[in-house]
């Protein structure tokens, strides 16, 4: 049992689960709601990938620029995001995207923060990198498998994995991806002192919060999503109407 004093024999990692689960459920409500319905809507899937990479292109620059500490042990091989992230967008906007692109104000703000903690202590940075690319090696396949579905369900004859490349991972699998980040996490929160901990946890909670205010910024999402529920709704209808049908005049 560990009985040092200011440390805890629950890991690191779960803490962070554990004070981030209540503002976790509402991003990823938002997220499902913005992106996993929408997604079949190729314009919407592009912009919540554009409002993301900046923000992965930051912590991969981070990355770099620490490599010589402990926040170079999350970087374990497999897990940069960023030229997939330019792959996609590349595949739905075209080859100049980035020529007039300009980060829109909630990214900006994003962006500044982060600049702010690093400042401060680049470590703060590890719950950033911790959170979204956990998140992201998660909730990138439940998305990738989603559009496979959905391509499949529309009968679309385009390869249903194009402009998905941000949910592909080689050199490894996302198990064990996962693994290798979560032991990087937990021995880098080992190496801090009490004070650095508990702000790590605070900063675990703002990554969601900052999550949430771009993800709000995806233009056009909630209109998709009503659309599709007004058709599943009507779809049900008629699916209930059948079966009373169909039970009426097959058993009497």
């Amino acid at each position: 049992m560990n009985t040092e004093p200011g440390k805890s024999d629950v890991p690191f990692t779960k803490q962070m689960r554990i004070v981030t689960r209540e503002i976790h459920n509402v991003s990823d409500g938002l997220i499902n709601a913005k992106l996993g319905i929408a997604m079949s809507e190729d314009r919407v899937w592009a912009e919540g990938l554009l409002v993301f990479y900046e923000i992965f292109k930051y912590l991969e620059g981070a990355l770099e620029r620490f490599s010589h500490t402990l926040i170079g042990d999350l970087d374990i091989p497999g897990m940069r995001r960023v030229e997939a992230f330019e792959k996609d967008l590349t595949y739905y906007m075209g080859i100049d995207w980035q020529k007039d692109y300009t980060p829109r104000d909630s990214v900006v703000e994003y962006l500044k923060h982060l600049e702010k903690i690093e400042n401060e202590n680049p470590y703060y940075l590890t719950a950033y990198i911790y959170h979204l690319y956990m998140g992201l090696l998660s909730g990138g396949q439940i998305l990738r498998r989603k559009r496979v579905l959905l391509q499949k369900l529309k009968f679309s004859r385009k390869d249903s994995t194009e402009g998905m490349a941000v949910t592909e991972i080689s050199g490894g699998t996302v198990a064990s991806i996962k693994k290798q980040m979560t032991e990087a996490m937990n021995h880098i929160a080992a190496e801090l002192d009490e004070e650095e901990r508990q702000r790590l946890l605070e900063e675990s909670k703002m990554v969601f919060i900052l999550n949430n205010k771009i993800v709000h910024t995806i233009q056009g999402a909630g209109a998709v999503v009503a659309i599709k529920v007004l058709k599943l709704g009507v779809y049900g209808i008629i699916v209930a109407l059948l079966y009373k049908y169909i039970k009426k005049f097959a058993w009497g």
